[in-house]
């Protein structure tokens, strides 16, 4: 019995196919856009945080602790932070906006306050492992490969001409 013919591959100009990637790139140029706003912002508590005498003594206990700890205090503030962020979009979602608000933003904080800081003092040992050092690979690979995708487009660009031009009308205020 002949096997049956498969579908033919749908094309990457088909109109379908545009229109998703399109919101693919909106979405992500919403959220890189966003993001490239508030880092200003959240440098300055990321510097003061990591100046703090009880985080370096924490980040030089993290630095001695074996391998596998290492990994384990990782693991248990990502393991907390993430489902948080959940949390608070589910909150939101269902109404309590400003609850949910609240506990999105602490799990973003605790997650690039604590994790980033555990991550700096253990990155030695955890990138010893060699499925985290290839998952960390890959992971940079794709967020380049995706910045460079929205950096390329029309979004982007209109996004960072605005962004200079509220900058520029800011600093004209404040002369």
């Amino acid at each position: 019995m002949p096997e049956p013919a498969m579908p033919p591959a749908p094309r990457e100009n088909s109109l379908p196919i545009r229109l998703a990637l399109w919101i693919v790139r909106a979405v992500l140029t919403v959220f890189i856009v966003l993001d490239e706003i508030a880092r200003p912002l959240y440098r300055p508590l990321v510097r003061w945080f990591a100046s703090l005498r009880l985080i370096h003594r924490l980040e030089e206990g993290v630095a001695r602790l074996p391998r596998p700890l290492v990994l384990l205090a990782l693991a248990v503030p990502f393991a907390v932070a993430e489902p948080l962020k959940l949390i608070g979009l589910v909150l939101m979602a269902r109404g309590a906006f400003w609850p949910g608000l609240v506990v999105l933003g602490l799990a973003h904080l605790a997650s690039f306050l604590i994790v980033e800081r555990i991550y700096h003092a253990g990155r030695e040992k955890l990138l010893s492992y060699p499925w985290f050092a290839w998952i960390k690979g890959l992971l940079t690979r794709l967020r380049d490969q995706i910045l460079g995708w929205v950096r390329a487009s029309a979004a982007y660009a209109f996004a960072i001409r605005t962004r200079d031009a509220a900058r520029r009308w800011w600093q004209g205020l404040t002369v």
